[in-house]
């Protein structure tokens, strides 16, 4: 690979982590898979040395991890208070209409009035409707808590991979007997 193309890899791989991070928050965007993605692929360009597979398996489980607490956060919010299926379709709704346009306050209030629109052209009172969009709400900011605690484990742990292994390339560079090694040991010079 060459240098030019592992600097592009590296670009994309950023700009996937950013935007992967900007999705934990974002409900349109698949935010940890995305940083996942480009972990993956900061990795692949770096030749695995500074991420290696068993970091990214570990990696791989928390983002497993945040999808079922994506689809299970809301839902069991939902379903505690006794929402319709229809009115987590609502709240997925409400929360994109809601952050196209209105922005950060569409994004927090979108998905209680798609809820609360849901229930309440199903028969139910403004009240019960109010009482099952709040609970949708806890359960989603439940989850986009969550979410950001895994994206911040999971950048921690990408950090302690590279940092640990630049550590360990650094000692072994200073070591006298690394360096000996490095300059009189010639297993092919035979």
């Amino acid at each position: 690979m060459t240098p030019e193309l592992t600097q592009i890899l590296y670009i994309v791989s950023a700009g996937l982590i950013i935007i992967g991070l900007l999705g934990v928050f974002l409900p349109i965007l698949p935010g940890i898979p995305l940083a996942f993605t480009g972990m993956v692929l900061a990795a692949w360009a770096g030749g695995f040395r500074e991420i290696s597979i068993i970091t990214l398996a570990l990696l791989g489980l928390l983002t497993l991890a945040s999808v079922a607490i994506d689809f299970l956060a809301s839902a069991l919010g939902a379903r505690r208070a006794g929402a319709s299926k229809m009115a987590i379709v609502g709240a997925g709704l409400g929360s994109l209409f809601g952050m196209l346009f209105f922005s950060l306050p569409g994004l927090i209030i979108g998905p209680f009035i798609g809820v609360l629109a849901v229930e309440t052209a199903k028969g139910k009172t403004v009240r019960e409707a109010s009482k099952i969009g709040f609970a949708t709400w806890i359960g989603m900011a439940l989850g986009v808590a969550l979410k950001v605690g895994l994206a911040f484990a999971m950048l921690g742990i990408r950090e302690l991979a590279v940092s640990s292994r630049l550590l360990l390339s650094s000692l072994l560079a200073l070591s006298p007997v690394t360096a000996y090694a490095a300059t009189e040991f010639r297993p092919y010079a035979l």
